[in-house]
């Protein structure tokens, strides 16, 4: 009788992680329509073929080397020896962390579209998704957490708490797409003579799709990152959407109802509470999502008219330093004082988001630069002129337009 009960809870989280990981995987589609509708249309191909590339190379990668380094688990062994007792329950997890690192290339991908060449990018994103982000990942939630954890506990009073990504994934894929964007430069034409001509983008509807897929998806970000059944919460679930609700709310009055920070404000506000939803109130979470809407469609244009950084869909602003805002927010209002579940510290957030940008500028700049000077990393002139539609792929988004 207990088999058959263990058996059931086992195959319940199974079940539990697969939907999960369904949910995240979907995600990617909401990357890359994100993108589509962004760019202009000699690049929307390259988006979508760019997107579902460095999805399968870091799941290859992932596989073979990022899961064992992230937590001590390798798959070199029978079929039977992977199901074990548990009906496979470590190779679905696999799949639902791995639509987390392969998040990393399909972040920076935003930022550095329209000019890049492709396979460079497939190189560097594999880099990230094999060997960067898993490191990272297993000092906060894989096998090597102990010691920075229990440092941080010794020190501050509480270990570093992010529950779904703020940090691990979007602050880390944020801030290795900086190093990317200063390197390659500008695209063609944004500034000319140090005025900025701003670059429209190409399809709203397509924007707002990708958004919305994200933000469905993002439910199994969050709440599936209980990763059982017994860990799950009704709270993690409500924090997303009421943070999700805050950003677009804030970014549409901050704006004016512009259409396209409306969308990103809600991949802001959901951005900003990974970390913190499993602790922070309700209240909080519609608060610390529409402050991250804020930090977005401010920093988005500090970013590009101040610093004259051109970063097509905002990486940076979106997933970087609203990644960096989830962290401190989880150790601000997780207190119990504020409503919060308490077992968090102020510093600990501070410290460990801190730690996380030093370590993604760092290895960014190295795997760039390199890439930069050893196989080159832009189109050329012309290339760039003709779109990465024709200039890689040797056809357009709408191909009947050539047909005379």
């Amino acid at each position: 009788m207990d088999s058959a009960v263990q058996s059931l809870a086992n195959s319940g989280d199974v079940l539990f992680l697969m939907l999960g990981a369904v949910m995240v995987f979907a995600m990617h589609a909401g990357f890359a329509f994100l993108e589509v509708g962004t760019v202009r249309k000699k690049n929307q191909t390259n988006a979508l073929v760019k997107i579902l590339t460095d999805w399968s190379v870091s799941t290859v990668v992932y596989f073979l080397v990022g899961y064992p380094i992230a937590y001590g688990v390798h798959f070199f062994m029978s079929a039977e020896g992977l199901l074990g007792a548990n009906q496979g329950y470590e190779l679905v997890r696999f799949f639902f962390l791995l639509c987390f690192a392969a998040c990393i290339p399909a972040i920076i991908s935003g930022g550095i579209a329209e000019r890049s060449r492709f396979w460079p990018q497939v190189l560097a994103g594999a880099i990230f998704a094999g060997l960067t982000y898993p490191f990272f990942e297993s000092l906060i939630w894989g096998q090597n957490s102990s010691g920075l954890q229990d440092w941080f506990a010794d020190t501050f009073g509480a270990p570093f708490h992010d529950f779904a990504g703020s940090v691990v994934v979007h602050s880390m894929g944020g801030w290795l797409a900086l190093p990317a964007i200063i390197l390659l430069g500008p695209r063609m034409g944004r500034w000319v003579r140090g005025k900025s001509h701003a670059i429209p983008i190409s399809n709203i509807p397509f924007l707002a799709l990708g958004s919305w897929i994200l933000a469905i998806g993002w439910f199994g970000f969050n709440v599936m990152s209980a990763q059982n059944l017994n860990g799950i919460s009704g709270l993690v679930a409500a924090n997303s959407l009421l943070s999700m609700v805050g950003g677009v709310i804030f970014a549409v009055i901050a704006t004016k109802c512009d259409p396209g920070f409306a969308h990103n404000g809600a991949l802001a506000g959901l951005i900003a509470i990974c970390a913190g939803s499993d602790l922070v109130h309700p209240f909080a979470a519609f608060l610390i999502g529409g402050l991250g809407a804020l930090i977005f469609v401010y920093g988005f244009q500090w970013e590009q008219e101040k610093l004259k950084i051109d970063d097509v869909l905002g990486v940076w602003p979106l997933h970087g330093i609203i990644g960096t805002w989830g962290g401190i927010s989880a150790g601000i209002f997780g207190y119990t004082g504020l409503g919060g579940l308490g077992g968090v510290s102020f510093m600990s957030q501070l410290v460990g988001s801190l730690f996380a940008i030093v370590y993604a500028l760092a290895t960014g700049f190295l795997v760039y630069a390199i890439i930069v000077k050893v196989i080159g990393f832009r189109l050329g002139d012309n290339e760039e002129f003709r779109g990465s539609d024709l200039s890689i792929h040797k056809i357009g988004s709408y191909p009947e337009d050539s047909v005379s």
